[in-house]
């Protein structure tokens, strides 16, 4: 049987910490940033969440783990 491949659009953006859950940037993040968005609002959309369970085995198979 062939080896699952990775999908490399998911690869660029998740990734797994070292307990096994999986990190990803938040949303909303990159597009109009300088006059529509409060600072508030962008420090809150900073940096990486968690991926919840129910998206979690999805994404997984998508990284071929």
């Amino acid at each position: 049987m062939a080896k699952q491949k990775t999908r490399r659009s998911a690869a660029k953006r998740f990734e797994v910490t070292g307990s096994g859950k999986i990190q990803r940037r938040q949303a909303y993040r990159s597009h109009l940033v300088a006059g529509n968005k409060s600072s508030s609002r962008l420090r809150r959309l900073k940096g990486t969440k968690i991926v919840s369970s129910v998206d979690e085995p999805r994404v997984k198979k998508m990284l071929g783990k």
